[in-house]
């Protein structure tokens, strides 16, 4: 792992933002604890319908869990909401949203153990040593977008925005079915700095959120007649 860290932490102080391709990160997180990679997957099959979204949709399911990441280990946290000001979310923020939570076998699972501790290695190799907290407060979300004839599925429904932590990591578990879902990154003045589209299992965007917008279009089903998804796990660090 060590020797994927510098590449990586290098493009984001450069330019706020990294695009890991899948055989990067595999590298980062470690074959060994990937090998159980399908079960991680099947997990994203069992996610209930997220019913906060103030644009009527039904297309996002999703399930949430809040760890504590300090240099003493990343334990998991009790169960709670997940909040964000309308600042930083103007569709569905300023209310608390309860999802399920992430099944308790998952969440022991080999490789969330190995994203949760490179993410930790690299956010805090990021942060300024006189900036870097005891702890992080750590929110993941499993996301399933789902895209239907006549409904394409939103992964930012909110469009261009940050998500009001320090660092994001959004990871790639499966596409089914699906055309489109391009991230682009913009500087605060919201002009683009780039454009990619997660498409293989484990490739990876890694946003100083501080520093950048992101945002990703639709997703349309390619065949109609057959179900049409996108899965992420999107992993969040703020300091406590």
């Amino acid at each position: 792992m060590s020797e994927m860290l510098p590449p990586i932490a290098g493009a984001i102080e450069r330019d706020g933002f990294a695009f890991v391709r899948a055989p990067e990160m595999s590298a980062l997180l470690g074959e060994g604890e990937l090998r159980d990679w399908s079960s991680f997957a099947a997990s994203w099959n069992d996610l209930g319908v997220d019913a906060y979204m103030a644009d009527g949709g039904r297309y996002r399911r999703r399930r949430f869990a809040c760890y504590r990441a300090s240099l003493a280990g990343i334990l998991r946290k009790p169960h709670q909401p997940h909040y964000q000001s309308r600042d930083y979310n103007p569709l569905n923020g300023g209310v608390e949203r309860w999802f399920e939570p992430v099944a308790e076998v998952i969440g022991r699972h080999a490789a969330l153990g190995a994203i949760l501790a490179a993410s930790h290695a690299l956010f805090e190799r990021l942060t300024p040593p006189a900036l870097r907290p005891e702890a992080w407060h750590v929110e993941l979300h499993q996301f399933r977008i789902e895209a239907r004839p006549g409904e394409a599925g939103q992964p930012t429904p909110e469009g261009m925005h940050r998500d009001g932590v320090d660092w994001v990591l959004v990871l790639m578990v499966r596409r089914e079915n699906v055309k489109s879902g391009e991230t682009t990154i913009y500087d605060l003045a919201r002009q683009p700095l780039g454009s990619f589209t997660l498409t293989q299992p484990l490739d990876a965007a890694l946003v100083d959120d501080s520093r950048v917008y992101h945002g990703v279009t639709p997703v349309e089903p390619i065949d109609p007649a057959c179900p049409a998804y996108r899965d992420v796990l999107v992993v969040t660090f703020r300091r406590e």
